[in-house]
């Protein structure tokens, strides 16, 4: 298959991982959850960062801003990280969470989504 057609291919499941954390938060924010600040982890310790939203695992590991942007909360060690915000970047969401991981800890973004709803 050609390099072209595996681009469309994840840009397709992009959007469409995008468009079910736009409704996530759509329906977190009807239910009037505030939006608070997350923490990354960095190894043992757990670092302020520049985000605000929700976590999508109970972990911390996942989590998502109020315009629906997807984040990866483990970062590498920084220095004075505790005591410093760091910065963190938003990720391309995938459909299916953990993909490639060990045995339950992959899950599909929908059923992630449905059961955090259920929690929060």
């Amino acid at each position: 298959m050609s390099a072209q057609w595996w681009e469309r291919a994840r840009a397709a499941e992009t959007a469409q991982a995008q468009e079910m954390l736009r409704g996530f938060v759509a329906e977190l924010l009807r239910r009037g959850r505030e939006p608070g600040p997350l923490r990354a982890r960095a190894g043992s310790v757990r670092c302020r960062t520049d985000v605000v939203g929700w976590y999508l695992r109970a972990n911390g590991s996942l989590g998502v801003d109020a315009a629906g942007r997807y984040y990866v909360l483990d970062v590498a060690p920084v220095l004075l990280g505790r005591f410093r915000r760091v910065h963190v970047d938003p990720a391309e969401p995938p459909l299916q969470v953990g993909r490639g991981a060990r045995d339950g800890e992959s899950v599909e973004l929908a059923e992630l989504l449905r059961r955090r709803l259920t929690e929060l």
